[in-house]
């Protein structure tokens, strides 16, 4: 019998692409409410609480609102908005994290899908904080470009809509000035860090696609980590990882500049060290696309890992 999966948002960025990686799949059957049926309340709880799995594609508060309207037990949740990332009875979402979380996201009833820059974030941090390189306590600063897709259908309006009141010329802008952004207490916990890291985000005028970085001066932590300690620590954590994978220091050294687009489509995650052993210098470097591995094929894995499937099962778009 096919699974019942009801995408509550489906019609959003993340939703369109949550529904064309599963849209083809006979495994699963699909509950849609029309044009006329998705702000009714009554049809709205009728599809979340007659749905094996929902898979909510809302603004924080809506989603916080429509977990609130399940009533019935069986029903299992991947949220996707960043309302329950560090919430108490939520599972993050990150297969790769660490040994168990494949095995606690497998019987999970509620799942958070981790964000695009907190997957990239975490992915680099953990690994050194687990691995006494980097302290706890350390005042990590967080450097990050992403596609305008990452900012939703307002922000796309903006840089794709020349009638858009909004819209710009600009190739390329900061944000977060304020040093606010909803994702840093998410990389704080997940990446075990005692205090909130320095997160400085960019958009670019691209639509898809993203790079995180976190620089590191080696000579200032203790224990005299070196490059190659980073690099092997790094990569040790993802070894035989399908979807994570960790350049090697020689194929690092050789390149020569990175492209945000480079994994678009895709569910991938390559992590690069790039270092000065004469200088005491790092550049840990997260490349993925954010409507793939920082959303939308993201949870897709997490749904196979929970229905018991190849967890590759239809998280890369097709050509």
């Amino acid at each position: 019998m096919p699974t019942k999966i009801f995408i509550d948002g489906e019609a959003g960025t993340t939703g369109l692409q949550i529904r064309a990686r599963l849209e083809k799949r006979r495994d699963l059957e699909f509950i849609r409410l029309g044009d006329d049926k998705r702000k009714d309340a009554a049809a709205r709880k009728d599809a979340l609480n007659s749905a094996d799995i929902v898979i909510l594609c809302l603004p924080d508060e809506a989603a916080k609102e429509a977990v609130a309207l399940i009533e019935n037990p069986a029903v299992r949740v991947i949220d996707a908005s960043s309302a329950h990332r560090t919430s108490p009875g939520w599972t993050y979402g990150l297969p790769e994290m660490t040994d168990r979380q494949r095995q606690v996201i497998s019987g999970a009833k509620r799942v958070t899908n981790p964000g695009c820059y907190p997957t990239g974030a975490i992915s680099l941090i953990k690994p050194l904080v687990r691995a006494d390189i980097l302290p706890a306590d350390w005042p990590v600063t967080i450097n990050a470009i992403s596609g305008y897709s990452g900012g939703g259908k307002q922000m796309i309006a903006e840089f794709e809509d020349e009638s858009a009141p909004d819209y710009t010329h600009v190739p390329y802008r900061i944000y977060a000035m304020g040093l606010e952004h909803k994702h840093v207490e998410e990389i704080r916990v997940n990446g075990e860090l005692k205090h909130r890291p320095l997160f400085a985000p960019a958009v670019g005028r691209y639509a898809q696609g993203m790079i995180v970085e976190v620089p590191l001066q080696l000579w200032a932590l203790p224990g005299g980590a070196t490059v190659s300690h980073v690099y092997e620590a790094i990569a040790d954590s993802y070894s035989g990882e399908r979807f994570v994978s960790v350049a090697t220091l020689d194929e690092a050294a050789a390149l020569k500049t990175l492209d945000p687009e480079g994994l678009n489509g895709t569910n991938e995650l390559k992590l690069f060290v790039f270092g000065n052993e004469l200088r005491k210098q790092v550049r840990l470097v997260a490349l993925l696309d954010n409507l793939g591995k920082g959303a939308s094929a993201q949870a897709v894995q997490c749904l196979n890992i929970m229905l018991g499937l190849d967890e590759g099962l239809g998280v890369n778009l097709e050509a």
